[in-house]
């Protein structure tokens, strides 16, 4: 009987996917149910107005890729902006780009078809998110917690406290909360198809909402939209090949990471090496990222020629393995879910969705409880930047989906939220699990540390799960690291998670303890 699994950062969310593969639905599917249902569970951290990131494999396939972020408005250009400093992080100037995320689930599931695999009816996709939706859902501390921290900045934010204030006051853990018109909005794309998102009533209402309340979104916008194919990029190491997504992600950073440590890696290096090597690695990682990474249209050398072995030996050069590289530079916050799963085809997903910061711009439709992203705040209001604004463009993207084939037969899914952390989660997991053999829940769940500013904290220091900043803190220091100790557990360190499917069916699914989720594993019934 062929094992199945799903890993997600709410459990309710994991068992809506789960449940999927258990009746035989495929992978895509799966991930559609959880998706939306993680979009009603985990409203601060993702939602239908927010972008996706695809990667999907099947058995001796190469991995695909889909872009499903969104692009700015038309009408979002500089002269939009120019009585302000910075666009605005918060309210309806922050809410300049498409919602890629239900164009993404469409691309997929045509993907599928074209591989010829039955997609599931909608209705039965959608209907573990339209009942928690509209049944309501416990508040978890972590919703809790990004309700009072974002009450002050959203309160007064067309449309937010009526969805996500129903008392005027923030939400409190183990109450009920729900979310009657992201219901409607679900139960109309189940009966008119996920395209219904952008084109007729549904993106008009959405455009007309948006503009009327200073966005530059208008419905001709969403109408133009559409997810579309990327690129996949790879680097073969000593254990396998690691897969990621190109521009405008952070994929790129994610493998030169991995690369460069499977150089540098010595058998019997202490945890203080390990630890050192791949902050440092990290940093010569993200110097290259933020001279590279943008829309797609503006990158001007290949990617992969980055992780070519002479780009990798120029950053080899500039790390040393007793003396830390003086930091930081700029820091990118982010709010993410990342969510894998396995069906009994062997087909593997790798997906990341978001609104960027908790609850993106706040800027709520109260008809279809949609909150819209601010994933537009990362574009520059700089003309010579590489991530100036312009009409019709992407800004860099903290998302990338992580995968991995094991030369021994394995193949992983993994990935995190956590913005700026999340090539350096990938990278923590990753190599615990693949060069210490650890367990992959014990590879999640150990102490970890993060390089610069994540979600909920503006310090660019290496910060350190207390455990960690226990046992090498000192040492840490003395090698010229600036550290700031933080609770073991912290949520600022990201919600990780992993698949690994062996070559023999056995599957394993883990989930990050410092979430509400669940890695789980099941059969086809």
């Amino acid at each position: 009987m062929a094992k199945v699994a799903f890993t997600a950062p709410h459990h309710q969310s994991a068992q809506a996917g789960l449940a999927v593969l258990e009746k035989g639905g495929h992978a895509v599917d799966a991930m559609i149910a959880a998706a939306a249902s993680v979009s009603a569970v985990y409203p601060h951290m993702t939602g239908l107005g927010g972008d996706g990131f695809w990667l999907i494999q099947s058995p001796g396939e190469k991995p695909v890729a889909i872009d499903a972020s969104g692009w700015s408005a038309a009408a979002a250009d500089l002269d939009f902006y120019r009585d302000e400093e910075t666009i605005p992080s918060r309210g309806p100037k922050a809410a300049i780009d498409m919602a890629g995320a239900v164009s993404g689930w469409e691309k997929a599931r045509q993907l599928m078809t074209a591989k010829g695999f039955s997609n599931w009816p909608l209705q039965e996709v959608l209907q573990s998110a339209i009942f928690f939706a509209e049944q309501g859902i416990d508040v978890t501390e972590s919703l809790a917690d990004a309700s009072a921290l974002t009450y002050e900045n959203l309160k007064d934010v067309p449309g937010f406290a009526e969805v996500f204030l129903p008392d005027g006051q923030p939400l409190k853990t183990g109450e009920t909360f729900k979310n009657p018109g992201l219901a409607n909005l679900l139960k109309r794309l189940a009966e008119d198809g996920l395209n219904s998102f952008y084109q007729g009533d549904i993106a008009d209402a959405i455009g007309a909402f948006l503009n009327r309340h200073g966005s530059p979104i208008q419905a001709d916008d969403l109408n133009q939209y559409q997810a579309v194919p990327m690129e996949v990029l790879s680097t073969k190491t000593t254990l396998g090949t690691l897969y990621n997504v190109g521009a405008p992600t952070q994929g790129l950073a994610s493998l030169l990471i991995l690369a460069l440590y499977d150089k540098l890696y010595q058998p019997d290096w202490g945890e203080l090496d390990k630890v050192h090597h791949l902050v440092e690695c990290t940093k010569q990682a993200f110097l290259i990222r933020d001279a590279q990474i943008a829309d797609v249209s503006r990158v001007t050398t290949p990617l992969e020629d980055w992780l070519s072995e002479a780009s990798l030996n120029i950053c080899l050069d500039a790390i040393q393995p007793n003396q830390a590289m003086p930091w930081p530079k700029t820091a990118r916050p982010g709010d993410t879910v990342w969510m894998g799963a396995v069906d009994q085809h062997g087909v593997m997903v790798s997906y990341i969705q978001s609104l960027y910061w908790e609850f993106g711009s706040g800027v709520t439709i109260p008809e279809f409880g949609l909150v819209w992203n601010n994933r537009g705040t990362s574009f520059s209001l700089d003309e010579t930047s590489l991530n100036a604004l312009a009409p019709n463009k992407k800004p860099f993207h903290t998302l990338n989906p992580a995968m991995c084939e094991f030369y021994d037969g394995r193949r992983m899914v993994y990935g995190t939220m956590g913005g700026e952390g999340q090539p350096q989660t990938q990278a923590a997991l990753y190599t615990r699990y693949a060069y210490d053999e650890k367990p992959l829940a014990d590879a999640i769940a150990e102490d970890r540390w993060l390089l610069g500013r994540t979600w909920g904290d503006q310090q660019n220091d290496l910060k350190l799960e207390a455990g960690l900043a226990e046992r090498l803190g000192d040492s840490l220091q003395q090698l010229g690291h600036q550290l700031q100790t933080v609770p073991s557990l912290s949520e600022k360190m990201g919600h990780a998670g992993a698949i690994v499917l062996s070559g023999d069916g056995r599957v394993d699914a883990a989930s990050d303890p410092r979430s509400d989720g669940a890695g789980l594993t099941g059969e086809v019934h």
